[in-house]
């Protein structure tokens, strides 16, 4: 039987999500015959967390589905034994990185990934807590029903489920690395009141997740399709697509891995700042790992503690930090990319060894790109006026500590790639 983890990370109250997450891993079982393993992993507060036990509990027992649901303080005993159990130096640091205080959506799927390896899953199927399924005829459109055939098999295997094949024969033998969707709805960062306010500033701000270097028209292009996932159209029926998955098309609010790459490579495990939790879809595109991209797209919602009094510059700093973060994300990307095929050792694994390198040559870059950038969003959000005005202000007593905050974000994504395989066999045993 076919184990696998369906997992939903929280922080907000979210049963009605709780439930139906549940739904999808019954789907599952029944028809696919698979062990899920539903996990939820529960930062909210206590109050919160009370009411997600509660639904936790009230959840239908189901043949085939065993649900886990962990608050911080297990979390961090399990991962404390399992630091433990790996011998590795610096295990506080790595606690931290595993569990910082802070919010990071890569930590969160991290400690996933070491989950899902100890309960001897061979693939994870992400989803977020401020997202919905669609539904079709009534029954909910359930991403995993793309998700559970395919994974860890060869791509040639696949080829006859799926509606078109964009893949060249030569990577057939690859195992199927990935499989995902995107979303409708508003945009997955929240930041469309900007665009409200002032359609150039939108364009300006937004552009700065670009290269330095790019042109204007090829910049323009980016700002377009940025953070709109697959539109507003509603689902009417399954297409998919065995292809190399192009990480622009996927969210991860609708995504599965294959064991081979989330045991060999972590997530970026960076603090306060979004986007940090992609870097796996360019590997996998970058190494030449086939994928099925489908259109089983989740529904995505904005939750109202964005744009508190505290929720906004909270939120609005993670954005900047994003900005930030594409100076060296960029400069590995470009790398992987021309690295191809070396990214994989003769199992058609992805090589840890490599990444790391790749991210330690980065951390070396000339900061001058990111000035530019604190620049311009200064310049932007002082021209919006009202709360954004005010956070440049709040933003410009912080100039120094959000660069150095850049690197060393990649400084420990590449300190903790390096102990990654001593962390998944700990976890495993």
């Amino acid at each position: 039987m076919n184990r696998v983890c369906l997992t939903l990370p929280t922080n907000r109250a979210c049963s009605p999500t709780i439930t139906a997450v549940h739904a999808e891993a019954v789907h599952a079982a029944r028809h696919f015959g698979a062990d899920v393993q539903l996990l939820v992993l529960d930062s909210a507060d206590e109050r919160t967390r009370a009411g997600h036990t509660r639904t936790v509990a009230a959840l239908p027992p189901e043949p085939g589905v065993s649900v886990h649901h962990l608050d911080e303080e297990r979390q961090r005993a399990w991962l404390r034994r399992t630091i433990e159990r790996a011998g590795l130096p610096e295990r506080d640091r790595l606690l931290r990185l595993m569990l910082p205080a802070a919010v990071s959506y890569g930590a969160c799927t991290n400690r996933a990934f070491l989950l899902a390896a100890s309960l001897g899953c061979h693939s994870v199927h992400r989803r977020d807590s401020d997202s919905a399924y669609q539904l079709h005829a009534d029954e909910a459109v359930f991403p995993v029903h793309h998700e559970l055939p395919w994974l860890g098999r060869p791509a040639a295997d696949a080829s006859a489920a799926v509606t078109r094949t964009d893949l060249d024969p030569a990577l057939a033998n690859r195992p199927v690395s990935l499989a995902g969707a995107s979303f409708i709805g508003e945009l997955s960062v929240d930041i469309a009141e900007i665009r409200e306010l002032d359609d150039t500033v939108y364009h300006d701000v937004v552009g700065l997740w670009a290269p330095g270097d790019w042109p204007e028209d090829r910049r323009r292009a980016l700002v377009e399709e940025s953070f709109t996932g697959a539109g507003t159209a509603p689902f009417t029926g399954d297409r998919s697509t065995l292809t190399l998955v192009d990480p622009m098309r996927v969210d991860m609010c609708n995504v599965a891995f294959d064991r081979g790459v989330y045991e060999r490579v972590p997530l970026p495990p960076a603090t306060d700042t979004i986007g940090s939790d992609y870097f796996l879809l360019h590997l996998v595109h970058d190494a030449g790992l086939p994928g099925i991209l489908h259109n089983r797209h989740i529904e995505n919602f904005h939750t109202p503690e964005r744009r508190t009094g505290t929720g906004f510059p909270a939120y609005q700093r993670r954005f900047v930090k994003f900005l930030l973060s594409m100076l060296y994300f960029h400069h590995v990307y470009d790398r992987m990319a021309a690295e191809g095929d070396r990214l994989l050792d003769t199992g058609l694994r992805v090589r840890p060894e490599t990444v790391t390198g790749l991210l330690r040559a980065s951390t070396g870059l000339d900061r001058a790109e990111n000035v530019w950038r604190l620049d311009r969003v200064d310049t932007a959000y002082r021209k919006l006026g009202g709360r954004y005005a005010a956070f440049a202000e709040r933003l410009a007593g912080e100039r120094d500590r959000l660069l150095d905050e850049a690197e060393s974000d990649i400084e420990a994504f590449a300190a903790l790639t390096e102990a990654w395989p001593a962390l998944v066999e700990a976890a495993r045993t």
